[in-house]
């Protein structure tokens, strides 16, 4: 690696852009560049090589219709990028880079040696292919230049300046093309399932927290009961990083409309307090998005979570559901609440001896609001 190429992995580190790398087919220097400069732990969250056909099968969950192709690192960089906000912590700006490339080996290819990279952000699908000359170049020094280029692609993803000097040669011309995405585009990939979930970071902290505690809720609306439940909760556990999730995706009704979820998300940026957009509506499937987080629920959600009932009727069903949980590191810190009338806490409740350590209490003297959401929406003409 000489001397400009060093410089740019430097500046990439000190940038808080957290990425994951799935590369196929060339580009193995770019990896070892990133990783052998100190503060790489800074901008890497998991590098794969999807490089057999299974194996890429596999990751993109599809056939694609061609191994080397810009659609594949297209797929691939959202791959990346779902994956990357799975393992960023809350409020750092996330990668998703896909490359796959046809370059020399050890027979002749018949056709033209190219490779395709592609970056995706919150707001931003960058995408680019190049033909290489054929014939010009060993496949170590093709792996080289397409190494340069996705380094650069990585630089311009991270918002870094990158000086560096290209190896391609003036007939290499990049094919390159660029989407911005509006909040109200990115907001219609949320509910259609492309991107899993968005954070906005209102507290204004990235938090180098490994464990979020999260709040999940309709919030409608947001209300003080909210906020200091979720304060309780963080100071039991001690450490974390708290934050409130909302779904855009509800079990039993329609998905909230891009203007519901703007008007929900605008009673967080006044508090200033950072809360995460899903489309999970199922605990079980939230365990997955935000695995090893603590939830803070109410007695009135554990009840229905141990409730065969809400599992088809089937116990073991809903053993093997929470145990699912349970094994993403999950916790559940649990509130009292008002249920059928009554105020009832975690102990009111048999919790199967399974999944007993997976629940712990939020005691009434530290924390105890009878009045629920639906009520401050009646008293405030809202109903």
């Amino acid at each position: 690696m000489d001397v400009s190429a060093r410089a740019m992995v430097e500046a990439i580190h000190a940038n808080p852009t957290q990425a994951v790398l799935y590369l196929s087919g060339g580009a193995s220097q770019a990896l070892g560049w990133l990783m052998s400069v100190p503060g790489a732990s800074n901008t890497v969250l998991e590098a794969v090589v999807p490089y057999s056909r299974m194996s890429m099968i596999q990751l993109l969950g599809k056939v694609p219709t061609q191994f080397a192709s810009r659609q594949t690192a297209e797929d691939m960089a959202l791959m990346a990028y779902n994956r990357a906000l799975k393992l960023s912590q809350p409020g750092f700006p996330v990668l998703g880079v896909g490359f796959t490339g046809s370059l020399a080996s050890t027979h002749p290819k018949r056709g033209v040696h190219r490779f395709h990279v592609s970056t995706r952000t919150s707001n931003q699908l960058w995408a680019s292919t190049v033909s290489l000359s054929k014939g010009l170049r060993t496949r170590e020094q093709e792996d080289r230049v397409s190494s340069q280029y996705l380094l650069k692609a990585i630089a311009y993803g991270c918002k870094v300046p990158a000086s560096f000097v290209s190896e391609l040669t003036d007939t290499e011309v990049p094919d390159e093309f660029e989407i911005q995405f509006d909040e109200d585009q990115e907001l219609n990939q949320l509910i259609n399932g492309q991107i899993c979930f968005k954070v906005y970071p209102f507290l204004n902290d990235m938090s180098r927290a490994e464990r979020k505690i999260i709040l999940s809720g309709s919030f409608n609306p947001l209300h003080d009961g909210h906020l200091k439940l979720l304060e309780v909760a963080a100071s039991i556990l001690g450490e974390g990083y708290p934050c409130f999730e909302l779904s855009a995706v509800n079990a039993d009704k329609p998905p909230l409309t891009v203007s519901e979820i703007k008007q929900r998300v605008s009673q967080f940026e006044k508090v200033g307090k950072t809360v995460i957009l899903s489309n999970q509506p199922y605990f079980y499937k939230k365990a997955e998005l935000f695995p090893g987080s603590a939830f803070v629920i109410g007695a009135d959600t554990a009840a229905r979570l141990i409730n065969p009932k809400y599992y088809s009727g089937d116990y073991r069903r809903m053993l093997e559901i929470l145990s699912g949980c349970k094994s993403t590191g999950c916790l559940f810190l649990v509130g009292g609440r008002t249920v059928n009338g009554d105020f009832k806490v975690l102990d009111d409740f048999d919790i199967p001896q399974e999944l007993r350590d997976m629940f712990i209490p939020i005691p009434a003297d530290k924390f105890r609001m009878d009045i629920s959401s639906t009520e401050i929406r009646r008293s405030q003409g809202m109903l």
